[in-house]
């Protein structure tokens, strides 16, 4: 994700909305407001329908009565006539408990929902949302079919090898099949209970544990205090969130951000000492502080992050986390989310080409390898499979950067339809919207402009920024719908997202942006390399406007093109950056 050379022609300043340098200098001191003084950005996770109808439900089986179950039992009344369909289901069916769970075409809006699902994940979302809804409904204890080949765990990762297991004890007690269990079964989702908290900060998984813990003999009584646990989650409007808290993924992602629109280093420094401190055993990072899973996403950010960031002082960090890397790498080229030999995904690739560039002459047939599945992995329309965000430009932006950074002729295909799909799918009023005929978003619309930034035509992105603009609060936030999918097909809300992508897009622009009152880039501190000319977002304009500047740490300064590739302290190589072609 992280700003290099296009060397592609600057653009004028003034061809783009007056208003960018101080809308970008408001957003960047937003950014850098949350950093805290421990350098963790911390975004809250929204209440979600999902969870909170399996929360009231259990508060139902276990009899619990009092505040908090009102409080639930209102923040899914609230969802009776939500847009989201599925959210209308899961609130009626929780409140209600309707006799026919499937009644009102509800098959057919279980399909239209898991078409939004990588093809590989359909059957594992059918049975989760197929037991959802059993569990929702009213009570039974006469016997059903059941086929425990439906809950396969190979080579899943371990929330889906819970979760999985979870859904199958749940479904055998409330199809009459109890017997079908194995004792081992049982004993792993009891295992999950001995956390302090949420078990891997996943609510979700915690919940429909306890559903299958709720319906078996429970004498030391986990399930009272799991749904205690559960509680200490209720948000203030009586709803529960899919996770706890996704504060590595703001971190990186506000990292990522305030790098590219040059935020003093000071600020970045702390989130990246932060990072480093949180970095898991086998070298990766997760989703949370609470989780113990790696994943290539966040280890990916977190590595280019922090090589943006001071490439030095962070060394020994970032090849730990591109050696946890390497183990992911299938045989196809291409990379998974979680676990090694699971499906590769467009996505998880594109961000892992990104990290492992930071050191490309060391990893030239991991890079070729993965960019080649990428080519293969895109639809004739430029897009490619649905991966961890609604928004189709999400995959498009970041297969960009991997595909576009100085690569090889060969990816000229890629690229070409990646943006002709970018530039196709915006709309009348300058946005662009997750899917086609969606009304325009601002997190869409960034992923979107940062896409567009690799391309030689400013005029897409003139009308794009006025959008993005028009988003923007006078608190310098960005409003936007939410993006974010897990489990898969599910989506969940972290509004801080909508600012560290709008800040993202803002500080790619701004070095493709030059203003001819200045003729040289700022100093943004160790890790800076900013090209030619003055990059809009990290200055101010002519008259002044500076809030926010990057000061240069003493005795350092950004390396230019045609710099020694000898090493010098507060200095990053070209090697260092990433900017020599793989290829």
């Amino acid at each position: 994700m992280r700003v290099r050379d296009t060397q592609l022609p600057r653009w004028s300043a003034e061809m783009f909305d007056p208003g960018l340098v101080e809308a970008t200098a408001r957003l960047r001191s937003r950014v850098s407001d949350s950093v805290r003084s421990d350098g963790a950005v911390r975004g809250p996770c929204r209440s979600r329908v999902l969870e909170s109808a399996l929360l009231l439900r259990l508060l139902e089986r276990s009899r619990f009565q009092g505040r908090p179950r009102r409080r639930v039992a209102e923040f899914l009344t609230g969802h009776l006539k939500s847009v989201e369909p599925l959210d209308r289901l899961l609130a009626t069916i929780a409140l209600r408990h309707p006799e026919d769970t499937f009644e009102n075409g509800a098959g057919e809006l279980l399909d239209r929902f898991l078409e939004r699902a990588p093809a590989f994940l359909t059957a594992r979302k059918r049975v989760l949302l197929e037991t959802v809804l059993t569990l929702l409904g009213p009570p039974r204890t006469e016997h059903r079919p059941f086929d425990p080949t439906a809950f396969d765990t190979g080579n899943l990762h371990p929330w889906a090898h819970v979760q999985t297991v979870a859904l199958k004890v749940a479904l055998a007690g409330l199809t009459g099949h109890p017997d079908a269990v194995a004792p081992a079964e049982s004993d792993l989702l009891s295992d999950t209970q001995a956390a302090a908290g949420i078990w891997e900060g996943n609510l979700l998984v915690h919940l429909l544990v306890l559903h299958a813990l709720a319906g078996r003999p429970d004498p030391t009584g986990l399930v009272g205090a799991g749904i205690t646990k559960v509680l200490a989650h209720q948000r203030a409007d009586g709803g529960v969130p899919f996770v706890t808290d996704t504060d590595t993924w703001c971190s990186v992602t506000a990292g990522v951000a305030l790098d590219a629109a040059g935020a003093p280093y000071e600020v970045r420094r702390r989130v990246g000492d932060h990072l480093a401190s949180r970095q898991r055993v086998d070298g990766g990072w997760s989703y949370t502080d609470a989780a113990a899973l790696a994943d290539v996403d966040d280890t990916s950010v977190a590595i280019e992050f922090l090589h943006a960031t001071d490439p030095l002082r962070y060394r020994r960090t970032i090849d730990f986390g591109l050696r946890a890397l390497w183990a992911y790498q299938g045989p196809d080229g291409g990379f998974p989310t979680y676990v090694t030999g699971a499906p590769s995904e467009a996505c998880m690739t594109a961000a892992a080409v990104n990290a492992l560039s930071v050191r490309a002459s060391r990893h030239v047939g991991r890079i070729t390898a993965a960019r080649r599945f990428l080519a293969a992995a895109q639809h004739s329309d430029g897009t490619f499979d649905p991966d961890w965000s609604r928004s189709r430009f999400h995959a498009v932006f970041r297969a960009l950067l991997a595909t576009h950074a100085r690569g090889p002729d060969a990816y000229r295909a890629t690229v070409k339809r990646a943006l002709v799909a970018v530039r196709h799918g915006q709309n009348a009023d300058g946005g662009w919207g997750q899917q086609p005929g969606d009304p325009s978003d601002a997190i869409s619309t960034a992923y979107a402009l940062i896409a567009l930034c690799r391309q030689e035509d400013p005029q897409p992105l003139v009308r794009g920024v006025e959008h993005l603009l028009r988003a923007q609060r006078p608190d310098g936030g960005i409003e936007s719908i939410p993006d974010m999918l897990g489990t898969r097909p599910f989506l969940y809300a972290v509004p801080c997202l909508a600012d560290h992508f709008s800040l993202l897009a803002l500080g790619h622009l701004g070095h493709r942006v030059t203003d001819r009152a200045h003729d040289v880039a700022a100093p943004r501190g160790p890790g800076s390399s900013v090209g030619p000319g003055r990059a809009l977002s990290v200055l101010g304009t002519a008259s002044g406007r500076t809030r926010g500047l990057a000061k240069a740490a003493p005795g350092k300064s950004a390396v230019g093109k045609g710099a020694s590739t000898k090493a010098i302290p507060g200095k990053a190589t070209p090697t260092q950056t990433g900017e020599r072609s793989p290829a």
